[in-house]
């Protein structure tokens, strides 16, 4: 049986002990074909030290610049085609595989040729038996929503499907779809870069596939989670950004702005979120008028 070349990026900004265990959840794995690409974001953790001496296999390259999510991984996504990978694996630091994740995210994209993107199950890390996304869709409103969010695992997903996207903490690409539409847009920065990504790749005739046999676990957004108002910024900058970039309709557009108006008043007007909601307020206006102004990449105070 011929086995296709996988290499797993990992991004790590002082995430030390979340990576190793990642990598370590990684070198159990089932799958004999694959290789291993680190990327430390200048991190003062000691986690570049830390990842060669605990899995010297590993590839380390260590970054000179913070391009954020996306133009980090494009790194080491450019270093793994350079290597000759068949598929790409981007995967975030906070996540734990089950040993025959790859295996089955690679049956699946295997099976046919037009496959472009696949994406697991993936589980809260904290609730192991709780969903965070068994896939992606883009409702009416081209609101990113996850499929499945905080359900319990009851079998109800199955079978390999179609999705609009999937979640961005683990990713499987084919190296020849990047080839095609190209690698993450980078002035996205961070967040909508992999909504943006599967858009492209299904603009292509490429197919965006949801392979639940592929089971993960992720660290990050518990159902408690706050986001800071960084993310605030970034999810109303690039949703602008995405509209724009895959010809929204009107009514998309109508929807979104008064979206963003209406909360941007209830957090300037409404006395439990004047106060609380201040620097969301700020983020939340900074976004819509850096999306005017087309600046992209890193968020500047």
């Amino acid at each position: 049986m011929s086995y296709p070349c996988v290499i797993t990026v990992i991004l790590n900004t002082n995430r030390r002990d979340d990576t190793l265990e990642c990598l370590e959840s990684l070198y159990r794995s089932t799958y004999p074909n694959q290789q291993v690409i680190v990327l430390d974001n200048a991190s003062s953790d000691g986690s570049a030290t830390a990842i060669l001496e605990r899995f010297p296999q590993a590839i380390l390259i260590e970054l000179s610049r913070n391009l954020g999510y996306a133009g980090n991984n494009n790194v080491g996504i450019e270093e793994a085609i350079r290597r000759g990978a068949d598929w790409i694996f981007v995967l975030n630091e906070d996540t734990i595989l089950a040993p025959d994740c790859i295996e089955r995210l690679v049956i699946v994209g295997e099976e046919d040729a037009r496959i472009g993107i696949v994406g697991p199950l993936v589980y809260h890390y904290d609730e192991p038996e709780i969903i965070q996304s068994a896939g992606g869709k883009l409702d009416a409103n081209w609101t990113a929503l996850h499929i499945g969010q905080n359900e319990p695992d009851a079998g109800q997903y199955r079978a390999s499907r179609d999705v609009d996207w999937v979640s961005g903490c683990a990713v499987l690409v084919r190296r020849k779809t990047i080839e095609e539409i190209g690698a993450l847009d980078e002035r996205f920065f961070y967040y909508w870069e992999e909504t943006d990504w599967c858009m492209r790749a299904r603009e292509h005739d490429w197919r965006v596939v949801h392979a639940p046999q592929a089971r993960l676990w992720h660290k990050g957004v518990q159902r408690d989670y706050q986001p800071s108002p960084n993310v605030t910024y970034y999810a109303t900058r690039n949703r602008l950004l995405f509209l724009r970039k895959h010809h929204a309709p009107l009514k998309v557009w109508f929807f979104v702005w008064l979206q963003n108006l209406r909360t941007l008043f209830s957090w300037s007007v409404k006395p439990k979120w004047r106060a609380s909601m201040r620097e969301h307020r700020r983020a939340l206006q900074q976004g819509m008028l850096d999306f005017m102004r087309a600046r992209w990449g890193m968020r500047t105070l």
